[in-house]
């Protein structure tokens, strides 16, 4: 008996993925057919289309048949858009974009979630499409940091169209951050100052303190000291007393090319503390070289004598001494 539960178990599962199978075949084709024309119905029924494409969908996604799946999803998210159903539509291929990463597929998850955010801002909802902008970015992230950025720009745009500083901000913050982590140090020294900007347009002023931190923190990345002291001076008065404190000895140890103020400074538990990205950055810098002191002379043993003029006298003889008068 307990070696035939696993065999039945499993037949059970096959048949009922079976009977979800065809229950979605059904489904398909009551969409096919709500989309043909006849002498007496003269336009197709999108609605009743759509409906029959997303029941087939959920069947195919319960059986793990995910390619099945999107494309029945693709299929009512255009039957909406035939009839005008923006905002369904884009919940469609949002979905969609779910299920491409369970297929992998994770280029497509950009594509499909930029594609959903222009329904949603034709339907009128742009915060549902700056969302799924975010999403999408969050499951490409990590394998494609480049792509992930596009559509966080895109984010700041989308909501920058409603005047919402401090959610362009937040897009900001996490482009700066895989910016970062891309070494692409010029463009996320300005994402970081942008990032600032937002913040004071959002009159978030507490915010602004860190991030003068990390953009110093870049700005040295870059190798750029004055840069990095020109961030510190320009907004230097929304920082917090530790942070003015940190950055002064950070500066201090490279204007002064001490590497043990330096080392001292980004060691601090301030800084391992910041996000993982800037920590990071913080704990590769490049040390400055210090001031290197003189080379000594060195002093070879047994090397020839110093070299004496001809004029000079004796130094073991004095006057009329054994050499005086000459030969005989």
């Amino acid at each position: 008996m307990d070696q035939a539960s696993p065999q039945s178990r499993n037949y059970k599962v096959m048949a009922n993925s079976a009977k979800k199978a065809e229950e979605a075949l059904e489904h398909i084709r009551n969409a096919e057919k709500s989309l043909k024309t006849s002498l007496l119905k003269w336009k197709p029924d999108y609605d009743i289309a759509a409906d029959e494409y997303n029941t087939a969908a959920t069947c195919y996604k319960s059986i793990k048949s995910y390619q099945e799946c999107k494309d029945c999803l693709l299929k009512a998210a255009d039957c909406h858009k035939q009839n005008r159903g923006l905002f369904s539509a884009a919940k469609c291929m949002e979905q969609a974009a779910l299920i491409c990463k369970e297929l992998g597929e994770l280029m497509e998850i950009g594509k499909l979630g930029e594609q959903a955010c222009h329904l949603y801002q034709q339907h009128g909802t742009p915060d549902s499409g700056a969302l799924c902008l975010d999403k999408a970015a969050k499951m490409i992230e990590t394998q494609h940091p480049e792509r992930a950025i596009d559509l966080y720009r895109r984010g700041i745009d989308v909501v920058m169209i409603e005047d919402r500083p401090r959610q362009a901000a937040e897009f900001c913050s996490k482009m700066a951050r895989l910016l970062v982590r891309l070494r692409r140090y010029d463009e996320a020294a300005d994402a970081i100052r942008r990032e600032i900007s937002l913040h004071q347009q959002g009159e978030n002023l507490p915010a602004v303190g860190r991030l003068v931190v990390a953009l110093v923190l870049v700005q040295l990345g870059r190798e750029d000291y004055v840069a990095a002291e020109k961030a510190f001076k320009e907004w230097g008065n929304c920082c917090e007393v530790e942070e003015v404190q940190t950055l002064e000895m950070l500066l201090r140890g490279y204007d002064e090319e001490d590497p043990e103020v330096a080392r001292k400074a980004l060691n601090s538990p301030f800084i391992k503390h910041m996000d993982v990205e800037y920590a990071k950055l913080a704990r590769d810098l490049p040390l400055p070289a210090g001031i290197a002191e003189p080379p000594r002379p060195q002093v070879r043993e047994n090397a020839a004598p110093s070299y004496r003029s001809v004029s000079q006298k004796p130094t073991g003889d004095a006057e009329g001494g054994d050499d005086e008068g000459g030969l005989c």
